[in-house]
């Protein structure tokens, strides 16, 4: 399940830490969780603790790869956060992603073909290094 904050012509439509939904989502019989944590205003990797600990083994997807601007994430960056979400659940529930389609509407966002791939690129090579991916 994506929990979307919007995505418009490189605009969000949303913002809020996931503090206040974090007990419903806990109770969610799904595989998985695509989530919104490109920018600072998704708060904090704490409310993830309680998905954790509904014992279901359910994979959180990291949305830290913004899919609104052409700007190239810090591989370390990434890799740190990746690391400080796991101090809330376990490395191997953990994935990582863009944090939004590259187009969500028909007018997409701002980024060229090849701006995209490269995000798609230092999500895979950064899930190699992170997982121990071959």
């Amino acid at each position: 399940m994506h929990v979307c904050r919007g995505n418009y012509a490189s605009t969000w439509a949303g913002a809020g830490a996931y503090d206040p939904v974090a007990d419903y989502l806990a109770e969610l019989h799904i595989d998985g969780y695509f989530l919104e944590y490109d920018d600072e205003r998704s708060g904090g990797f704490e409310p993830l603790a309680k998905i954790a600990a509904n014992g279901r083994h359910q994979r959180i997807v990291l949305g830290l790869v913004t899919s609104k601007t052409p700007d190239l994430e810090p591989q370390s960056l990434l890799e740190s956060r990746i690391q400080e979400a796991s101090q809330y659940v376990p490395l191997e529930d953990l994935c990582l992603s863009s944090q939004c389609g590259f187009a969500s509407t028909e007018e997409g966002n701002h980024l060229t073909e090849a701006e995209q791939w490269k995000k798609l690129e230092l999500v895979r090579d950064t899930a190699k290094k992170v997982w121990s991916i071959d």
